[in-house]
This record gives C-alpha cells, structure tokens and sequence, in this order.
C-alpha cells in the first residue's frame, strides 16, 4: 500500500492536507477514488486514508507496528557513494532509529564545507524512500559528526554502545549483548574501507565501547552495518 509521511500539523480530525511533492505522487500511482494508502505522522501514527480532492481523507488511524523495540543508531565512517547509499538504505529497511556519519583515519572520502548539507540532504532523502518502502512509523535522521572523538564519545552514551573492529576475535555480537541483555538504547559502530587504525580502536575501547567481532571473514563496508544491525535486533526480538 503507497505511503507518505507528512508533518503532524497537516492532520486534522477528519482529513489530511498532502503537499504539492506527495499529491503529485498520488497522482502519478493513479489511485481511484475508493484505493486507499497510508499517511504516517512520523511520530509512529499511521492513517488510513482515501483521496479526497487535493486532500487525504482519514479513515482509520492506527499505531505503527514496525518500529523495533530497541532504538539503535547506526554509527557509519564516511565511504564512497553507492557503499554509503547501499548502507543508509538497508539500515532503515532493518529498522535503524538513527544514522550519525563520521569521519575516520582510512576513510576515502571526507565531507567538508558547503557540500556538507548537500550531501546529507541527499541521503536523508535516501532514508525517507527506504522509510515509506519498509513501512516504517517514523523516518531515521541521517546527521554527521565533525570528528572520530566526538562520534564516539556521542556512541559510548547508549546502554549497549558496540565498535565493531575487524581485528576482534574474543567476542562476537552474543557474547557483548550477553553482558547487558535488556536495553532500550544501542550504537552500532561501523568502519571504513579500510578499516579502524590501532589508535582509533584504543580510543573506543577508553571510552568505554566493546569491541565485536562480525565473523571470521571480512565484510565490505556496506555489508557490515547490515549484518550488525540485523544481529542486535534478531537478538533483542525485533526480528
């Protein structure tokens, strides 16, 4: 069923004004009077809706169902742009509250001056697509970090903050979760190409993250926040 997402102010008690963006959509799927699509406050309320005129009218309202109970916000180094489409897409698709970019020491790529809100304006875009696609009840924000320091220091604040390091071998995602196993709050930090510096996997571990190991073998960049992300929610039952 189609689905948009529009400001809470919009909804009213018996219909929904709908942008020129999402009535244009409306128009080009070619609904009928009587099909029906949904319209999502983004707050995790869900409405029933048929068109009516420029408007949606309200038929029934629901809560969403699709949010996962654990809210984990996936920590994403900078990586070139299809890897980093790929990733956002997925992690929102698995149901990702949040996604915080940040820069790392093998990153290939940097974002830097005025490209900074472009390029995060094109992602979040990315995030609303997989949002309406996965039937998600709110959209993930997609925010940048200036520096490594401050992205984990932001990451070491959830119940359950995860650095994933490909040079971890004692612990797999069980084993950390295993440690705390009720929490509302989990960060999942994700490398870079190349993977994390000594120094940078040092830092996480002083500020009180837990080093995980994905596997024996080594995931590409945007393999990995997938397979962690699907892990931690199959583990807290949101999957």
């Amino acid at each position: 069923m189609p689905r948009f997402f529009v400001d809470p102010g919009n909804i009213g008690s018996t219909h929904i004004r709908l942008d020129a963006e999402d009535g244009a959509h409306i128009r080009v799927l070619r609904l009928g009077v009587k099909e029906t699509f949904v319209v999502c406050d983004g707050m995790g309320g869900d409405y029933r809706c048929i068109l009516d005129g420029d408007a949606a009218r309200i038929l029934e309202q629901a809560e969403n169902q699709a949010e996962p109970r654990v809210r984990c916000t996936v920590y994403l180094a900078l990586t070139r742009g299809e890897r980093m489409d790929y990733a956002i897409q997925k992690s929102v698709e698995l149901g990702a509250h949040a996604i915080r970019l940040f820069p790392a020491s093998r990153c290939v790529v940097r974002y830097e001056g005025k490209d900074v809100a472009k390029k995060l304006a094109r992602l979040q875009k990315i995030a609303l697509e997989a949002a309406k696609q996965s039937g998600r009840g709110m959209v993930p924000r997609v925010t940048a970090a200036s520096d490594f320091r401050s992205a984990m220091t932001e990451a070491a604040l959830a119940e359950q903050p995860l650095f994933f390091y490909e040079n971890e071998v004692g612990q797999g995602i069980r084993a950390a979760l295993d440690r705390r196993p009720e929490f509302q709050s989990a960060s999942l930090v994700i490398g870079p190409e190349g993977g994390f510096a000594d120094e940078e996997a040092a830092l996480a571990s002083e500020m009180g993250l837990s080093s995980v190991s994905l596997g024996a073998r080594i995931l590409r960049a945007e393999t990995a926040p997938v397979v962690a992300l699907a892990g931690v929610l199959f583990y807290s039952g949101d999957l």
